[in-house]
């Protein structure tokens, strides 16, 4: 054997421990960032006033990835098994421990005494940042996730699927700089079931509205800017199929990291002390949120032949035809609308109702004031000056847009 022969055996000799050694100090390195996101789920999950406990991690053979085994979750009076959940991918970086995918074992669990049962199927969150204690609330004061999705979820009372939701997905945004969080997402199909409400009567009614079973989707949009707090759902839309869809939409201002601190940190404290002053914290609360201002707000319907079952359903109880229940109810709406002490308002709204009721297709209530409302503002008037709440908010109704 030539000494250059020997040499060249050392040297790579060498390099493979030394790349061994390499090999278990990053997986080391990644098993302990496994362990340290996992604690801080744990820290971030109480903090929204519950618990989530586990017998122990299983890391894989990289040590990037791992499973909680055995997983709890609940409060201080009982905590329910719900199964392993998965790390997959976590890393390091400036913000926090990034996660490529946080997998929850599909969950069920049920009442026997009670016949009821609630299961869940499918639950994963993509691209998720467990961010740092001071970077937190930049992200709501929770963990952030880019994608989010549940398969199938679903209530059960004696055997009967009183609710069920499918397909649920969001995307989120991850704000940069200037650049706010953009959210989107829905629940592509929801079931209700009426079939075992106890009252007859108000079963009755729901089976002639058609409304017995119900099937339709939710949509959401919206961003959140947090360096001003300017939080806003562009779409927030519930639609039941054969009755119509139900839309709301809000802008406000205010909503920033140090508020989002603020209401965690009296959220701790009430939950620390269950049996404090209940008014008091109820003023602190609202205290806080003097300092949100308001934009705008609106509450719509869209009419999918509802309106015209309701008014079919009341002249078939009262004797009369449909179009005499729609001119008694063209006739109310004024005096109803009398006590608000806004003459423009109530002539507006009461041409809004009876051009719909004419012809049922939207009816759209929205209040946006010239100029954004502080809180306080708002509070005080509805307190001295009740009647002057729909002028400072500008409030608007209208029919058939």
């Amino acid at each position: 054997m030539t000494a250059q022969t020997t040499a060249l055996r050392k040297h790579i000799h060498i390099l493979a421990a030394t790349t061994l050694l390499s090999a278990a100090t990053f997986a080391g390195a990644s098993a302990q960032e496994v362990e340290a996101a996992a604690e801080r789920l744990q820290t971030y999950v109480a903090d929204q006033g519950f618990k989530i406990e586990w017998d122990g991690i299983d890391l894989d053979t990289d040590g990037s990835s791992g499973i909680l085994v055995g997983v709890r979750a609940g409060n201080d009076e009982a905590m329910v098994p719900v199964g392993n959940i998965r790390l997959a991918g976590v890393t390091r970086d400036d913000k926090g421990y990034r996660v490529e995918r946080i997998t929850l074992a599909d969950f069920s669990g049920a009442d026997d005494e009670e016949e009821v049962r609630f299961a869940a199927e499918g639950i994963e969150l993509g691209n998720v940042l467990l961010p740092d204690e001071d970077k937190r609330d930049n992200y709501g004061g929770f963990l952030f996730y880019e994608t989010f999705a549940l398969d199938r979820m679903a209530l059960t009372i004696a055997g009967t699927d009183v609710f069920t939701m499918g397909d649920m997905h969001f995307e989120v945004t991850e704000p940069d700089g200037d650049t706010p969080m953009d959210f989107s997402g829905a629940a592509e199909s929801f079931t209700v079931d009426l079939s075992l409400m106890e009252d007859e009567n108000q079963l009755a009614v729901m089976e002639a509205l058609g409304l017995k079973q119900m099937k339709g989707y939710m949509e959401v949009e919206g961003s959140w800017n947090p360096n001003d707090g300017r939080l806003a759902f562009s779409q927030y839309d519930m639609t039941v199929v054969e009755a119509g869809t139900l839309g709301f939409t809000f802008d406000l201002g205010g909503y920033t990291p140090s508020l989002i601190a603020s209401l965690r940190e009296l959220q701790k404290q009430m939950a620390e002390n269950p049996d404090s002053d209940n008014s008091a914290q109820g003023l602190a609360i609202l205290g806080l949120l003097q300092q949100m201002t308001f934009h705008s707000a609106e509450i719509s319907f869209a009419d999918d032949t509802l309106t015209n079952k309701v008014l079919d359903f009341v002249a078939k109880n009262q004797g009369m035809r449909a179009a005499d229940i729609a001119n008694q109810a063209k006739a109310v709406v004024p005096f109803a609308l009398a006590q608000l002490n806004n003459p423009e308002l109530t002539a507006q709204a009461s041409q809004a109702v009876s051009t719909f009721l004419d012809d049922p297709q939207s009816l759209t209530v929205s209040a946006r004031p010239a100029q954004p409302v502080p809180f306080a503002l708002l509070m005080a008037t509805a307190m001295t000056t009740p009647v002057e709440l729909t002028k400072s908010l500008g409030v608007t109704v209208t029919a058939n847009d």
